[in-house]
Order: structure tokens, then sequence, then C-alpha cells
């Protein structure tokens, strides 16, 4: 028997997907290697060695940073520079997104995607390795919904504007940012937080996509085509 090909991803979805991806993880590594030259988050306007930090973050280890050898200078350039393409293919991405109705036809969370039983029941799937529904493989199933649109209206937007409030050149042209935030060291911090979501979303997102059959899903975010499991 044939199997089914469907096409799931638009262009514009494979092409974010890639550049997100690369752009996640150099931001990431060089995030992690800027963390190290001072471990510590606060809350308000100031930050130092003596005063009080709500958390203490570890030294995190080369293989994690980039550069891999300990160089400020270098991993905020690594820095900066994906950040410009990580914000700017985001904005790229809503704008067709919009246009070709993506969102509204394939995320759009409705009421009965978040009703109790509904999410209990995407759960008990979820865990019995069952990532979609028969009668309608090309949908989105209520979890998959509520994680993008969490990622890509929040979390993005808070990892961009926050790093946005800690460029002296951005709070020169805009000091509203930081009162948004409460201050630099709030926005650091929350720009920390909304990092770890970002990458605990990639963690958990990778894992599915080899329980789900990694090549038939690297297949499909590739070219576009997606073959319905049996």
């Amino acid at each position: 028997m044939a199997a089914t090909m469907i096409h799931r991803h638009r262009l514009a979805t494979r092409v974010w997907h890639w550049i997100n991806a690369v752009a996640i993880f150099i931001l990431i590594g060089s995030g992690l290697g800027i963390s190290n030259a001072h471990p510590r988050l606060y809350w308000g306007r100031y930050g130092a060695n003596f005063d009080h930090a709500w958390a203490q973050l570890p030294r995190f280890p080369a293989w994690l940073t980039i550069p891999a050898s300990y160089n400020l200078a270098i991993s905020r350039r690594w820095h900066l520079f994906f950040a410009l393409v990580l914000g700017f293919s985001l904005l790229a991405y809503m704008i067709v997104s919009l246009l070709n109705r993506h969102f509204q036809r394939d995320l759009r969370v409705r009421r009965r995607d978040v009703g109790t039983a509904h999410l209990r029941a995407d759960v008990r799937a979820h865990l019995a390795l069952r990532f979609h529904d028969p009668e309608a493989p090309g949908e989105y199933n209520a979890l998959q919904k509520l994680s993008y649109v969490a990622v890509i209206f929040f979390a993005l937007p808070l990892v961009i504007f926050t790093g946005l409030a800690l460029s002296p050149g951005m709070d020169a042209a805009w000091p509203w940012l930081l009162d948004l935030f409460g201050g630099r060291q709030s926005a650091r911090s929350l720009h920390f937080i909304a990092m770890v979501v970002i990458a605990l979303f990639t963690i958990v997102h990778l894992a599915l996509v080899i329980l789900a059959g990694w090549r038939n899903e690297l297949r499909s975010m590739l070219t576009g085509w997606w073959r319905v499991p049996e």
C-alpha cells in the first residue's frame, strides 16, 4: 500500500525554521560565554559583585560556550550579530505567516484545544507516542499549538526586547525599555529566563522529533512533504 504524503510546511516556515535553529544555537552558546563573565542575576537597575543576587549561575563548561575558550569580546560579537538575525527573521516570518494565514489556519488556539478533557487526551496520546490525529494528520495538536504560540509570541519577543534593553545604544534611543522591564538587571534576568525556556523547548522538540521518526520529520522540514504514519 502506497504511503500517503501531505504537504505540511510552507517554504517560509521551512526557511525560518533553519535560520532560527542556527541563530538559537549560536545565541545560547555565546550567551553562556557572556554569562561566565559575571554569573549572577539581579533585580532592579544595578548589579555588581557586592550587590545581592537572586541567582548564582554555574560557570558553564567550554563545550557549551561560543567560543570554547573564554573570550568575552568574541562572545559578544557572535551574540549581537545573531541577535539581529533572530529578530529580523522572526519579524519577516510573522509578516509572511499573517499574509498566507499560516497563524490563523494552523496555530489558532480554539476553545476546545484548551479544554481539560482535550488536553488530557493529548497528553495520553503523546505518552503513547501518537503525535497526530489519524482523521486530520496535517493539523497540529493542542500541545503543539500551545507550545509554538508560547515560543513564537511570548518567549522569542521577550528574549529580543530584553536583549535590546541591555544595549546602551538602544537605551539612549528607547529609554522606556528599561522602565518597561524595571531596570537593566531585571531585563538581564528576564533575558536569561526566556533563554532557558527556549532551550528547554528546543530539547523537548528534538526529543519528540526523534520519537516521531526523525527521517520523516526532517524530510518534511526540508521539502515540505510529510508521510502520514500508518
